[in-house]
Parts: C-alpha cells; sequence; structure tokens
C-alpha cells in the first residue's frame, strides 16, 4: 500500500488545515479512521441538539466541505487525496443525525460508516469514480453514511421494539 505524501500546505493554508481534519489527514495510516474518529468528537460537541439544528449544522458543514476539498484538492492537483479527510468527518454526523445518544450506537454508527467508506458499494463506486471535484469528494461519502444511518436506525428500532 502506498502511503501519499502530505502536501507541507496543510500545516500553512487555513483551508488545507481544516479540510485535512485540523492536521488528522496527515496521519500516515488509515487517515480516513482516523478523520472519522474526529467526526466523532465532533458528534460528541453536537450531539444534544435538536435533531433539526444537528442536521442543519451537518448540512452546513457538508457544503463547506465541497468547497474546502474541492479547492484543496485542486490546489494539489489530486481529485480526492487520502489526507483530505473533511468527507468522513461530516459522513460520520450525518450517520449519526437523529440516533440515541449511547455508546454503541456511536460504535456501530462508527463501524458501518468505515465499511461503506471502504468497501464502496454501488452506487457509491460509481459516484467516487464519476463525480469530481468537491462534489464528488463529499457525495460517495453521504452516501456510504446514508447507507451506514439506515442500518443504524433499523439496529436502533429493532432494540426499540424489542424492549
Amino acid at each position: 500500500m502506498k502511503i501519499e505524501k502530505v502536501p507541507d500546505s496543510i500545516w500553512v493554508n487555513p483551508i488545507h488545515f481544516i479540510a485535512c481534519g485540523f492536521g488528522a489527514g496527515a496521519f500516515p495510516w488509515a487517515p480516513g479512521t482516523v478523520g472519522t474518529l474526529v467526526g466523532v468528537a465532533f458528534y460528541f460537541v453536537l450531539h444534544h441538539l435538536a435533531w433539526w439544528l444537528y442536521l442543519a449544522i451537518t448540512i452546513i458543514l457538508f457544503l463547506w466541505g465541497v468547497f474546502i476539498c474541492g479547492r484543496t484538492n485542486r490546489d494539489w492537483g489530486t481529485q480526492d487525496h487520502p489526507a483530505a479527510v473533511w468527507d468522513e468527518i461530516v459522513g460520520f454526523l450525518i450517520v449519526m443525525v437523529a440516533v440515541p445518544s449511547r455508546w454503541y450506537w456511536v460504535v456501530l454508527g462508527f463501524l458501518l460508516f468505515r465499511l461503506f467508506d471502504i468497501w464502496k458499494p454501488w452506487p457509491i463506486r460509481w459516484v467516487d469514480r464519476h463525480v469530481h471535484g468537491g462534489w464528488g469528494v463529499m457525495l460517495d461519502d453521504a452516501i456510504a453514511a446514508i447507507f451506514s444511518w439506515v442500518l443504524v436506525q433499523l439496529a436502533v428500532g429493532a432494540a426499540t421494539f424489542s424492549l
């Protein structure tokens, strides 16, 4: 497995720094997983909000991600550099929309999101290969997050129904 060099601009350009998860994307192994852990931290800051406010903030962070990931990748001459992990941060926030804030749902959401983000079943893989720029970077992770969200919601529903 080839580890891509992280451009030094991550440490001096604020857009690159944010797109790279405040430096988390510079981790040499599994930067997407490390970025998702930053998403978990964001979740713990936001989870107490009303679901609609949490969702509104998540949408704003998604749209911000289209800009910052598109700009960072354009500056670096890449399509989706592994260091730009903002998509993983926001992806995890999407997974956790309206999910009860219990540690086991956070763990399940994390594992499912990483599974779908790495595996990339259809249509995630198609979007990853055919949608470019900031939209492409953010959209494939959003779809992986929606797949994960559906499964987490089914699990929450099953657990609630069985109680």
